[in-house]
């Protein structure tokens, strides 16, 4: 199987490329901006013609989209979430390859959802932002483009790589400047934000199932459990050895407020300066049915293990 895949280099791309690399069945061609991509395109000022070319050359049986921004204003956003989408679908529309699109969406296209409840894949969407906007019409690009296509809309990723500036980033960040200078307590905001966190290798064993599959449509792909930001922190002191006291302040409930070097941005700042602004305010759990029944994929790796991940990239941060 050649497979096409764009953004191998950011976060989720990583993994996902190590995962069809492992798969001796699979010829992995990588496309992005740098310089260590197989082949250089910028999908969001390269022409559909342009790819439709290379596409027709390379022939691929799968393109695997996980390729997009996180931070920025919605100029930005929109054009690297969305326009670079329209790009795909149309160079795949005109391509003779027929290949199959698996595009990796994201939670925040569904936005705020009701405490205690699981969101299945026939929610309204209704995002918080112009992050979830972006990715929302990412989503209805590739179901309305007519090509043989899934969204996997991915919760909450963690696990090694998680990015500093993520909540759990900077919270493991946190932990190990109160270890390194001595401090036996850790003053934090905003943890009784619930999450559905799903290990980044998880994430890929996905995407490699929705390759194989004949799935079609959008896909949820968390673990099914929303966490406790308040019971990560628990998990990650314990993992990190850190025998101080965390002190939660008062804070608006939706808001991470975790203690950064001077001109850190607080974690929950508006959208163009949060490098994971999901507008999601204090819930959200996955209903993880679909992806069970028509990937056969369910998460392996627990959240201990991706905390610990983490931990070990912080501690090691010089």
């Amino acid at each position: 199987m050649r497979v096409l895949l764009i953004g191998a280099n950011g976060y989720l791309g990583r993994y996902v490329a190590d995962r069809l690399l492992a798969d001796p069945a699979v010829q992995l061609t990588a496309l992005g901006r740098g310089d260590d991509a197989d082949v250089r395109f910028d999908l969001a000022t390269g022409s559909p013609g342009a790819l439709t070319r290379f596409l027709d050359a390379v022939h691929p049986g799968v393109v695997i989209n996980c390729a997009g921004a996180t931070r920025g204003g919605a100029r930005e956003l929109t054009r690297h979430n969305t326009v670079a989408v329209a790009t795909i679908c149309e160079s795949l529309r005109r391509s003779g390859c027929g290949a199959r699109l698996v595009h990796l969406g994201c939670a925040s296209e569904y936005g705020p959802s009701q405490p205690g409840s699981s969101t299945a894949e026939d929610a309204v969407p209704r995002p918080g932002g112009p992050y979830g906007v972006s990715k929302l019409a990412a989503t209805e690009l590739v179901l309305g483009s007519g090509l043989d296509a899934v969204v996997l809309r991915v919760f909450s990723p963690v696990g090694p790589g998680t990015p500093a500036g993520s909540p759990l980033g900077r919270l493991a960040e946190a932990m190990r400047r109160a270890m390194q200078s001595g401090d036996n307590e850790l003053k934090l905001g905003g943890l009784g934000v619930q999450r559905d966190f799903v290990d980044v290798r998880d994430v890929a064993r996905a995407v490699h199932a929705a390759s194989l599959s004949a799935a079609q449509g959008v896909v949820n792909i968390g673990t099914g459990r929303a966490v406790r930001l308040r019971e990560a922190a628990s998990v990650l002191a314990r993992v990190a050895g850190f025998g101080g006291a965390l002190h939660e302040l008062d804070s608006p409930p939706a808001r991470l407020v975790i203690p950064g070097p001077a001109g850190d941005h607080p974690v929950g700042s508006p959208p163009a300066t949060y490098p994971y602004p999901d507008g999601c305010g204090t819930w959200q759990q996955a209903d993880v049915r679909t992806a069970r029944d028509r990937l056969g994929w369910r998460p392996r790796i627990v959240l201990e293990e991706s905390l610990a991940d983490i931990w070990m990239e912080a501690a090691c941060r010089i």
